[in-house]
């Protein structure tokens, strides 16, 4: 069996001492926490590693434990520290195979010190159970780690869409939208509620729309696009359009989109200079 008070007591003894070891031996020109000399991380990242032994240890004081569950607390405050966020994965599992390999040296050591009362099957388990538990360890972290970092990234792009639809003010009720890069359907939604909000919000009477830094629209975003026009014009705000490349005007064609009552210009600086807007 796992259990062992005594060995449990032996560990427990020397977890700050396998803390202290662990980072001596420490690559310090790896990326990321690792390699950080600012003292404050040094002294969180050796704190955080003491607290995996503490964990770590108590797999040889109670029986029928799920481990894992033992380390959701301490995996959510990893996967949530920046100092980590900033390390590249691989380098942070391979900090939990030099953990492995300091348990099954600890334990090697502990059974010779005590060959009359560890018997080779025993320590044949205890490594076993080391090998497991770290690797359920590192599946456990890995996944929550792919988690994190895929909401970061949709909250990121999340972040970046809603940026991305700045209606400018260049006068008094009169202001700019630029369209620059593909317009996704999704994309295109944002635009729709954000432009209609802040059109709103600065009753806005007129607003120019300039797309020349919109290379192509599939048909579903060109409908969008339109469809904000006519949700413009029914809050009343008129609206002007530049920049429309040869493509967008094909797709508008095929759509029988007609550019009836919305002026439509070359560029955005003619547009602006036609309407005798100066402060741009």
């Amino acid at each position: 069996m796992l259990k062992d008070q005594d060995l449990y007591e032996h560990l427990s003894a020397r977890t700050s001492k396998m803390t202290e070891d662990w980072y001596s031996s420490l690559d310090k020109s790896k990326a990321g926490v690792y390699g950080s000399t600012d003292p404050d991380k040094i002294a969180l990242l050796k704190k955080q590693n003491h607290e995996f032994h503490l964990r770590f240890c108590t797999m040889f004081q109670k029986e029928n434990t799920d481990f894992v569950e033992n380390f959701q607390g301490w995996i959510e405050s990893i996967v949530k520290d920046e100092a980590h966020l900033e390390t590249p994965i691989v380098e942070v599992i391979g900090e939990f195979f030099r953990t492995q390999e300091q348990y099954l040296c600890e334990l090697a050591k502990y059974a010779l010190d005590h060959k009359e009362q560890v018997s080779h099957e025993q320590l044949m388990e205890w490594t076993q159970a080391v090998v497991r538990i770290i690797s359920k360890v590192i599946v456990e972290f890995t996944d929550q780690n792919s988690k994190a970092a895929e909401k970061r990234m949709n909250s990121q792009q999340q972040m970046i869409v809603e940026m991305s639809a700045p209606v400018i003010l260049l006068a008094n009720k009169i202001g700019m939208l630029p369209l620059v890069g593909e317009i996704t359907p999704h994309r295109a939604e944002i635009i729709f509620e954000k432009t209609l909000a802040q059109s709103s919000k600065h009753d806005l009477e007129k607003l120019f729309i300039d797309l020349s830094g919109v290379p192509m629209i599939d048909t579903m975003v060109a409908q969008q696009v339109f469809q904000l026009i006519k949700g413009l014009e029914i809050i009343g705000v008129k609206v002007a359009l530049s920049g429309i490349s040869p493509v967008i005007a094909q797709t508008a064609v095929q759509l029988g989109i007609k550019f009836v009552d919305i002026e439509v210009y070359n560029t955005l600086a003619q547009a602006l200079k036609q309407n005798k807007v100066d402060s741009f």
